[in-house]
């Protein structure tokens, strides 16, 4: 949550620069502390109601606290909405996806405390899998890709499925370190490697095999980060395994690459909320409401890899795509909807197309799935 932690430190700058008090971090701290503490005398039956209700002002002083803080940078009160959890099934879903983001981000501990003080059922075999996951990714980390192609090789026919090219880039890896890592180069190691695991992509991956062999005569290093190879010597080349590898495990566990909480917290933290309430209150200053129960009358920007809609939207008759009017590719390789095609339709069932002078059959334009 990269953009709420942004805004957490300089938040604690600007309180700390103005020296009123303990600074927003501090608060929590403290609060968690005293949780803590009362936590321990509770179990130990040593908690009375005195401790209770001198917790309960504590939680409140250190909430005035924040909010005073928070005044500083957000003069205007933050928005406040209706109790969205309050049935007991809205509650399960958000303790599950608290639990689940946990185990999905390797915080084990935290995620084992959180399932015993909540209700959540999480079945032990997915546990284990989160477990196996990030056992994976931390040998990967330190350079070991023989657990990651043992699962690789487990889950071929999955991975084939999906044309997913882990397993190559596995096996390109090792070949690259096994390439650099003799002084002076000795590239026998490296191509007998490749010519055992990697020829079995070759198919698949023609080109990139041929880089692959012929990057040798580019040896040593030196001379291979000076080449048309030299991206062949990058470490991006192996660290860019780790997002991958954890992309095609969750995907077997027919989860999404991008933990959801997280995602959540970078859409709402990088400027979404804000932007939303500035177009309610705008709306509502002019006596307006939303146009439909479940769209957004402004435009929230996003990066491209919270896109996970795409959406056509035809030149011509400047209307979305839909089910019932898809987008057509024609034979020059411009698309409009589906619709506009016909629209444009002349004589002898052909169509010129608005962007250049080739003319497509109706019946020749394929139809494009987003």
């Amino acid at each position: 949550m990269d953009p709420l932690l942004k805004e957490l430190t300089k938040l604690e700058k600007l309180t700390a620069a103005n020296g009123k008090g303990p600074s927003i971090q501090q608060s929590l701290d403290m609060l968690l502390i005293a949780l803590e503490s009362a936590k321990q005398s509770f179990l130990a039956g040593e908690c009375s109601e005195d401790d209770i209700r001198k917790l309960a002002q504590l939680v409140e002083a250190k909430k005035k606290e924040v909010d005073e803080r928070q005044k500083e940078k957000f003069p205007s009160p933050l928005p406040s909405y209706s109790d969205l959890f309050s049935s007991p099934s809205s509650v399960a879903a958000l303790e599950r996806t608290i639990a689940l983001h946990l185990l999905r981000t390797g915080q084990f501990d935290v995620a084992e405390t959180f399932l015993e003080e909540s209700n959540v059922k999480i079945p032990d075999d997915l546990r284990e899998q989160f477990v196996e996951l990030h056992q994976i990714l931390k040998a990967l980390r330190n350079q070991d890709i023989t657990p990651a192609l043992t699962w690789a090789k487990s889950h071929q026919d999955f991975l084939q499925s999906r044309n997913s090219p882990l397993e190559f880039y596995l096996h390109r890896s090792q070949y690259i370190r096994l390439l650099l890592s003799s002084h002076p180069p000795n590239p026998l190691p490296a191509i007998s490697y490749a010519n055992t695991n990697l020829r079995p992509f070759y198919k698949e991956h023609e080109v990139e095999f041929r880089r692959l062999m012929a990057c040798v005569a580019f040896l040593p290093l030196s001379k291979l980060q000076c080449s048309i190879y030299k991206d062949l010597a990058q470490p991006t080349l192996h660290f860019d395994l780790e997002p991958l590898f954890a992309k095609e495990y969750c995907a077997s566990l027919g989860m999404s690459r991008q933990v959801p909480l997280r995602v959540v917290g970078d859409i709402g933290g990088g400027g979404a909320l804000a932007r939303i309430e500035k177009g309610r209150k705008v709306l509502g200053d002019r006596k307006g409401e939303w146009s439909q129960a479940d769209e957004l009358p402004i435009e929230i920007p996003l990066p491209s890899e919270n896109r996970y809609h795409s959406i056509f939207a035809c030149l011509v008759s400047k209307e979305q795509s839909t089910d019932a009017n898809p987008p057509m590719m024609m034979t020059c390789g411009h698309v409009i909807s589906k619709d506009s095609l016909q629209k444009l339709n002349k004589s002898g069932g052909r169509s010129k197309c608005p962007y250049c002078p080739v003319e497509t059959a109706v019946g020749s334009a394929k139809r494009l799935y987003l």
